[in-house]
C-alpha cells in the first residue's frame, strides 16, 4: 500500500492510530459495562480518526495516484455532521448514568445520515450506471466541498454552544448536590469543549476568508491536526474516569435561575437572615437535624456523600434540604461538608496519634477522596496550604 512518510503524514499517522485504539477500547468497555457515554465517545473517536484520514494519506501521496485517488473521492471520510450530536449526547449520558437515548435524540443524526446516503448515490451512479465522473466532477474531493465544510463547521459550533451551556448548568447543580463536586466537575470536559469550539470557529472564519482569498491546504492541515490533538486529549482524559464517581451522577436539568458556581461565601452558622422563599420555622426545624448528622454521625467522612444521601437519612427531600442548608448555614452543601472535612483534617494534624500520617492519609481519613481536592478545600477554608498549617503546628 502506498504511503509516503513525511512530517505531515507521519504526525497524523500517530494521532490516527491513537484515536482508533482509544475508540475501539471505549466502544468495547461501553458494551461490556453497559455505559452509554463510553459507547458514544468511542464512536466519536473512531469518526475523528476518519476525519483526519484524508489529510494523512493525502500528504502520503494518495491524491496523486490511482486507485487511491478514487478511494478518497468516493468514500466519505469526513462525517463531521455527527460530531455535534455525539458530543452533546455524550455529555448528557456522562453526567447522568441513567440517561437513555430517546426517539427524538436520533433526529440529531439525520443530516449526517443524509450525507452518507448522498455519497452512496454518487458512488453507485458514477461507477455502476454511467461508468464515469458525473455527479462528481473528478477534480475535487466531495468531503471538502465548500457547502459541506460550511455545514459541518457551523453544526459543530451550534452543538458545542448548547453542550457548554448544559455543562455550566451541571456545574451549578453539583455545588448543591455533591460533597465531591471538585472531582465531579470534569474540568477536562470543559477544556475539551472550549478547545473544540475554538477550532470549529477558526474553521468557520477560514471558510469565510476563503471566499476572498484562496486557502492554503498546508495551513488547513494544522486545523485538522488541532482536531486530532483535542480528540486525543478527551480520549486520554475520559478513559481514566472512576466508575464510582460516574455511578453517583444523576443530573437532570431543571429550569432554575443561574447561580455563580465559583462564589465564595463566608462560613457562618450563627448568623441567619430569613429568606423570602423559605419558612423560618422550617429552617429552625431542619438545621439542628443537619448539625446532628455532621457532629454526631460524622457523615462528612463518607467521601461519596451526596445531598440525596443526607435527605434520605433525615426523611426529607433534596429541594427542601438544599434551601435549608443555603439559608441556615449561608453556604452550599458542598462547602458545608468540605468545611467539616477541613476541620477534621486539622484535628488529625494536631493529634499525637496521627503525627506519622502522610498528608494523603490525613486527607482520606478526613473524608476527601483526592489530595488535589483536599489541598484546594484546605486553602479555601483556612487560608493556607495543609503543609504550611502542619509546619506551623510543629513549631
Amino acid at each position: 500500500m502506498l504511503f509516503q512518510f513525511n512530517l505531515y503524514s507521519s504526525v497524523l499517522l500517530v494521532f490516527f492510530s491513537q484515536l482508533m485504539i482509544f475508540g475501539f477500547l471505549l466502544l468495547y468497555l461501553g458494551l461490556k459495562d453497559q455505559l452509554l457515554s463510553s459507547r458514544l465517545l468511542g464512536i466519536f473517536l473512531l469518526l475523528s480518526a476518519l476525519f483526519v484520514f484524508p489529510w494523512m494519506v493525502g500528504f502520503a501521496g494518495w491524491y496523486d495516484n490511482q486507485p487511491y485517488r478514487d478511494i478518497l473521492f468516493y468514500t466519505p471520510f469526513i462525517h463531521a455532521l455527527f460530531f455535534g450530536p455525539l458530543i452533546y449526547l455524550y455529555v448528557k449520558s456522562l453526567l447522568n448514568i441513567d440517561y437513555k437515548i430517546a426517539y427524538n435524540d436520533y433526529l440529531h443524526f439525520i443530516p449526517g445520515c443524509l450525507f452518507v446516503i448522498w455519497a452512496l448515490i454518487v458512488f453507485v451512479y458514477d461507477n455502476l450506471v454511467v461508468h464515469h465522473y458525473s455527479l462528481m466532477n473528478g477534480r475535487n474531493d466531495p468531503d471538502f466541498d465548500n457547502w459541506y465544510s460550511w455545514l459541518w463547521s457551523i453544526s459543530i459550533v451550534v452543538y458545542l454552544i448548547l453542550t457548554y451551556r448544559y455543562y455550566k448548568r451541571y456545574r451549578t447543580y453539583i455545588i448543591d448536590e455533591l460533597s465531591f463536586a471538585d472531582q465531579a466537575s470534569f474540568r477536562w470536559l470543559r477544556n475539551f469543549l472550549l478547545a473544540y469550539l475554538c477550532l470549529a470557529v477558526i474553521v468557520v472564519v477560514e471558510q469565510f476568508v476563503a471566499i476572498f482569498h484562496e486557502s492554503n491546504y498546508v495551513i488547513s492541515w494544522y486545523y485538522f491536526m488541532g482536531f486530532a490533538v483535542v480528540g486525543y486529549y478527551i480520549a486520554v482524559s475520559a478513559y481514566g474516569q472512576q466508575g464510582r464517581i460516574l455511578a453517583k451522577l444523576h443530573y437532570v436539568p431543571v429550569q432554575e435561575p443561574a447561580r455563580d458556581v465559583n462564589r465564595t461565601v463566608p462560613l457562618k452558622t450563627d448568623d441567619f437572615e430569613e429568606p423570602s422563599n423559605l419558612n423560618y420555622e422550617l429552617v429552625q426545624k431542619w438545621k439542628p437535624a443537619v448539625l446532628r448528622q455532621l457532629d454526631h454521625e460524622r457523615i462528612f467522612l463518607d467521601p461519596e456523600l451526596t445531598l440525596t444521601d443526607l435527605a434520605k437519612k433525615l426523611g426529607t427531600n433534596t429541594s427542601l434540604l438544599s434551601k435549608v442548608i443555603n439559608a441556615g448555614f449561608g453556604i452550599s452543601f458542598n462547602d458545608l461538608i468540605n468545611n467539616h472535612r477541613v476541620e477534621e483534617a486539622k484535628r488529625l494534624m494536631a493529634s499525637p496519634a496521627h503525627k506519622h500520617f502522610t498528608m494523603l492519609a490525613i486527607a482520606f481519613e478526613a473524608g476527601f477522596n483526592s489530595k488535589a481536592t483536599f489541598n484546594r478545600a484546605f486553602k479555601r477554608f483556612s487560608g493556607e496550604n495543609p503543609s504550611d498549617y502542619q509546619t506551623r503546628l510543629q513549631r
